[in-house]
């Protein structure tokens, strides 16, 4: 577990945004960084700072994973075919605790973390509690049976700040999402506007 776990907000704040598109996300009433120096007037970011910001958004967005994780995933993007930005991307978004988040079987990405890490989720049948795990086209996530009526799955289900993506088969009544394809940036239902494309001039420097 991250130690962010507990101070998710304050991602959103260190960014400036709502990078979840959360309700109650404290961006929503005080649009400035936390601490004393928080409301300072900012000057013009570097094109470091930039990359730096990119990279540090897209880590917080799924879950504040943390370097090590994210820089293999990274690695991974530019081994395989293609846009590496659109890559990333697809390699982030078919983690199982993505997934599980994506699918509104719970609430926040923190939640899925958790949620798979406690071994609530099953892909093809058998039980796998690897936030990290990566799924692939036609694997079935499902909730175990034990799970399935729990409260705060219930609620998550029924939110409707968040839309479901196309390239997830979901079934809400039978508590399962089948992974379809590997998704490219404009699949992803992000709230606000990722860069993948900075993240990678960050690490190619």
């Amino acid at each position: 577990m991250t130690k962010r776990h507990s101070q998710k907000y304050k991602i959103d704040r260190r960014m400036g945004e709502n990078i979840w598109g959360r309700p109650k996300s404290p961006i929503n009433k005080r649009e400035y960084g936390p601490g004393q120096h928080g409301q300072r007037r900012k000057g013009k970011m570097s094109d470091f700072g930039l990359q730096l910001r990119a990279k540090q958004k897209l880590k917080g967005y799924y879950g504040s994973i943390s370097e090590k994780q994210f820089r293999a995933v990274y690695d991974e993007a530019v081994r395989r075919r293609g846009d590496t930005s659109e890559n990333l991307i697809g390699l982030l978004e078919s983690r199982l605790d993505a997934v599980v988040y994506r699918a509104k079987f719970v609430p926040t990405v923190f939640a899925a973390r958790q949620f798979v890490s406690h071994g609530h989720v099953l892909v093809n049948g058998k039980r796998v509690n690897i936030p990290s795990y990566r799924c692939k086209p036609g694997d079935v996530i499902e909730i175990r049976e034990k799970s399935k009526n729990m409260l705060a799955v219930l609620e998550s289900i029924g939110l409707a700040e968040r839309d479901t993506p196309d390239y997830l088969d979901i079934d809400h009544t039978k508590m399962t999402a089948g992974y379809v394809r590997m998704p490219s940036l404009g699949d992803v239902p992000y709230p606000g506007t990722m860069e993948p494309n900075l993240v990678i001039e960050f690490y190619s420097r």
